[in-house]
């Protein structure tokens, strides 16, 4: 049965192919889209084809490419493999992006997420052509329920030129009642975001826009893709003890309430670890204010531990997304999804006190991370809304194990060799060698413990002995570092695959 209720819509139907025809070189596209959920399935595949049709023909074509996040291999892979993207903003996590943008084929913005959808209302970006949305359903009166991620949506429906549904019968029409459209504006228009608890809501249920700048509807059936959790290892569970544990610390000092303060959770398998670590720990009825629910999130909801749980988007396995889809209707009450220019806000994280926990990909004997810039020139993923939570939190945590590629590589080294949250926001770094708490330390007095509590014991010496020369040469100085070292271990990293001496 279809989902397109509106007589005016139903006119509107087509195929992807059809649609895609519209589209032509050099436009802007703001895609839904946020960790593989709620993003466009057909069009964008469909967009790709008659890109590659147009290279064969030798002709240039391409397109910039507007998220709210990550999407799956349809859209971001689909179109990368294609070479069809000039530019993209602002986080992915395709393989085919990722090495279009390190290979130069493509040009990328590495965006925190809540600038992005203001920058876009704001022009920034120059005129949007399309917003390509997916939704669940369109109403008889007009009115578009949302599906399972938010974004940046509400600001490409404001802002796009032309817009093309996709209307997706997988997702559930439960779904209905679980959204809460409220946007921002451009500046001086702006008023208070009037959230005082995780899950206030403030705005509506659905998108209303303007249906004269419809220009094509396209019914689907397709799952969203996520790529599923690994199973726990020992590590994850080791880093999420030590959380929990200092957690405990943190009420026992009276530092936050027996019920904890909002959490949120980066995207991840330690991010999920931490998340099963707490349905296994004594914490009660806490509440989160996040991006993203994971599936730890849905098990906590699931066993009365969790609240409620702010987010704009899902980050599910196959198995809880086809739970969430099944059991809609209860999930509605207890999940808010929201546009990320109000998810990650640092105006409500700051007055929620959230406590935020955040992967790496390295961090240095400062305090410094690096979650972006694999040896600090090839780009991974993006910094995404991790700098939006990192700046704003009450406490701030960031989660890693303390080896990678197999030991060759030390996620605590001298000095990062790219910089996205600096020493002054990073409070709590944890491996599953133990807790740094950086708080209320100097810089030297942050060395020592990250030294001692986070390193591996494979490069605790050498950093050790990094930092006793540093201190000797510096005479005093601050921070110490020997600049003609402090990036050497990438570089041994680079020459032999191993930053082991």
């Amino acid at each position: 049965m279809s989902r397109i209720l509106s007589e005016k819509y139903r006119s509107k139907v087509t195929t992807a192919e059809e649609a895609a025809k519209l589209i032509k070189n050099g436009d802007t596209l703001g895609f839904a889209g946020f960790t593989g959920s709620g993003y466009p399935k057909a069009l964008p595949v469909a967009l790709a084809a008659q890109i590659k049709a147009a290279h064969a023909r030798g002709e240039e074509f391409k397109v910039n490419v507007l998220t709210g996040a990550s999407t799956a291999p349809e859209l971001d892979g689909a179109l990368a493999e294609a070479g069809g993207v000039n530019m993209r903003m602002p986080y992915q996590s395709d393989p085919y992006m990722r090495n279009a943008i390190n290979t130069g084929v493509s040009q990328y913005h590495d965006v925190h997420l809540s600038h992005s959808g203001p920058q876009v209302r704001a022009g920034y970006w120059g005129r949007l052509d399309f917003a390509v949305i997916e939704v669940t359903k369109i109403k008889a009166d007009g009115s578009i329920v949302p599906s399972s991620s938010v974004g940046n949506n509400n600001v490409y429906l404001e802002k796009a030129d032309k817009i093309i549904l996709e209307v997706n019968s997988w997702q559930s029409e439960d779904l209905e009642g679980m959204h809460d459209i409220y946007s921002m504006h451009v500046p001086p228009h702006n008023n208070p975001i009037p959230i005082l608890n995780a899950g206030d809501r403030i705005g509506d249920t659905c998108y209303h826009i303007d249906s004269d700048k419809v220009v094509a509807v396209i019914e689907t059936d397709s799952p969203d893709r996520n790529t599923p959790f690994k199973d726990l290892d020992e590590d994850s569970k080791a880093i999420a003890g030590h959380l929990l544990d200092f957690f405990a610390s943190e009420v026992k000092a009276g530092r936050i309430p027996k019920h904890l303060l909002p959490l949120q959770s980066g995207v991840g398998n330690i991010a999920n670890a931490v998340l099963v670590g707490l349905l296994e720990g004594p914490f009660e009825q806490f509440v989160s204010y996040t991006e993203v629910i994971q599936d730890g999130m849905v098990d906590l909801i699931d066993s009365g531990k969790l609240l409620v749980a702010s987010a704009t988007a899902f980050s599910l396995s196959p198995t809880a997304a086809e739970k969430m889809n099944d059991r809609a209707s209860f999930y509605r009450e207890k999940i808010v999804l929201r546009p990320q220019e109000i998810s990650n806000n640092p105006e409500v994280i700051r007055r929620l006190g959230v406590i935020s926990c955040n992967g790496l990909l390295e961090a240095d004997i400062y305090g410094n991370v690096n979650s972006t810039n694999v040896m600090g020139t090839k780009m991974q993923n993006g910094i995404g809304g991790s700098g939006d939570f990192t700046r704003n939190a009450y406490i701030s945590t960031f989660v890693t194990p303390s080896t990678a590629k197999n030991g060759d590589i030390s996620c605590i080294v001298p000095m990062v060799s790219h910089h996205d949250h600096t020493e002054h926001d990073v409070m709590v770094i944890i491996t599953e060698q133990g807790l740094a708490d950086l708080r209320g330390l100097s810089p030297k007095q942050r060395a020592k413990t990250i030294i001692e509590k986070c390193a591996h014991p494979d490069f605790k010496p050498m950093l050790q002995d990094y930092y006793d020369r540093a201190v000797a040469s510096a005479k005093g100085i601050h921070t110490p570092h020997l600049l003609t070292e402090a990036l050497s271990w990438h570089q041994r990293m680079l020459d032999t695959g191993s930053m082991r001496v």
